[in-house]
């Protein structure tokens, strides 16, 4: 039986594995060292890890999570779209300053959706890391495995004179 392909298989999902460890690992660190030159601090009124530097996807997912809380309180709930409707409803009643108003609320709301979203981008981008480093695990087990299946097997004379070896020096 040739176990060439086998061994050479497991020996190229070892390497695999290595890179993708390797790889997901410097994308996590990268992510971190961004989020942490922002220095940004997750909001003392957020219900989740409040005051906690934002280095990691649990602080940015809280500081996302409060960010729109703080948006909606800001606008009373309102959506962009609907503050759009209101500021052009204000402006055709000719009332400028209730415009100028809630076009400044929508200006809010606009900037916390661009917040929102880069931070869930870095929620997303650790999830991928993470999942590339796992991968690389498993890739690097299943390469052992195959290289461990590749290795020939003793021939069954072999076995025997073995123990018939061990046998002797124990006598």
């Amino acid at each position: 039986m040739n176990s060439k392909p086998a061994k050479v298989t497991g020996i190229v999902a070892i390497v695999a594995g290595i890179v993708f460890i390797l790889a997901g690992g410097v994308t996590w660190g990268l992510i971190t060292s961004n989020l942490v030159e922002q220095k940004i601090t997750v909001a003392e009124d957020s219900p989740m890890l409040p005051g906690d530097e934002v280095n990691g996807p649990f602080s940015a997912f809280a500081e996302a999570q409060i960010i729109n809380e703080h948006a909606k309180h800001a606008t009373e709930g309102k959506t962009y779209a609907e503050l759009g409707a209101e500021v052009k409803a204000a402006e055709a009643a000719g009332d400028t300053a209730k415009a100028e108003e809630l076009q400044g609320q929508r200006t809010t709301v606009m900037n916390a959706s661009f917040l929102r979203a880069s931070l869930f981008t870095s929620v997303i981008a650790y999830g991928v890391a993470a999942l590339v480093m796992g991968l690389g695990v498993i890739l690097t087990l299943v390469g052992w495995a195959f290289t461990h299946l590749a290795a020939p097997a003793p021939a069954a004379g072999a076995v025997a004179a073995t123990r018939t070896e061990r046998e002797l020096v124990t006598a």
